[in-house]
């Protein structure tokens, strides 16, 4: 059951270089689900992630916050202790169950979606069998060539869970291709499996900003809190595959929502 918020403070696993949650954002008092923002990173590196990094994190986890706010969402931004992936470490994957972990302290028994951008998109996806989370958002997510095709990513632990996965068709730093072919298997083990595809845009997903975060909005609410989907993503969530794995995400998107 949802409970009261703890009195915040800075949570951290034991020892040095642990993972941390940023400030909350969103419901003060009654929390019925979270958002859990997972930045993007390296391949490889041991240090802190930067603060660049984690601000960018910031407009989306407003975003999200002040449409869930009457829900009673909260958002967190996912520090984690490395930003690095660093092989078969997986850093932010353990970094994520840890968040998840913390939720379920402070809160109780409440909905997690996990939303990662680039290298937080896989750590998402990877991390979505911890049994708090209920839906994983995946922007633009990296995963590196040619590992993921000779030795894919699991899927099997996306059952169960609502998964929007967003890439750009421009996108010079992660391969959209790829994002396809992991929601090609996924969809094989879990129907509720969809993809939209940003017509042009890069990387950052910068040309449809607005589209984009209306889109977040829209499926995170849905997904936590049993909101009535916009009717695209109620589209590619029952069409069958490729069409809801290619779906375009309309200029305009979210206008009409007030997201």
């Amino acid at each position: 059951m949802p409970q009261q918020a703890l009195p915040q403070r800075d949570p951290r696993g034991p020892g040095t270089g642990s993972p941390r949650l940023g400030k909350p954002l969103g419901a003060e008092h009654s929390v019925h689900g979270v958002a859990l923002l997972l930045p993007g990173g390296r391949p490889a590196g041991t240090r802190r992630p930067s603060a660049l990094t984690l601000a960018a994190q910031r407009p989306l986890a407003r975003r999200l916050a002040r449409s869930g706010t009457a829900e009673g969402l909260v958002t967190h931004v996912v520090r984690y202790r490395h930003r690095g992936w660093n092989g078969s470490a997986a850093d932010p994957v353990r970094d994520a169950e840890w968040a998840a972990d913390e939720v379920l302290r402070r809160y109780g028994d409440v909905p997690v979606c996990l939303v990662g951008t680039d290298m937080g998109g896989r750590a998402a996806l990877r991390a979505a069998g911890h049994p708090a989370v209920t839906s994983v958002l995946a922007l633009a997510p990296w995963l590196p060539e040619p590992e993921s095709v000779l030795d894919p990513d699991p899927v099997r632990q996306l059952a169960g869970r609502r998964v929007l996965l967003v890439h750009g068709t421009n996108d010079e730093r992660t391969d959209p291709d790829l994002s396809f072919r992991l929601a090609e298997r996924a969809k094989k083990v879990n129907r509720d499996v969809c993809r939209f595809e940003v017509h042009s845009d890069g990387h950052a997903l910068h040309q449809h900003r607005a589209e984009v975060l209306a889109l977040a909005v829209d499926f995170v609410l849905g997904s936590l809190f049993g909101r009535h989907y916009a009717r695209p993503v109620a589209d590619a969530l029952a069409a069958p595959p490729p069409l809801g794995l290619r779906m375009p995400l309309a200029s305009g998107f979210g206008a009409s929502l007030g997201y």
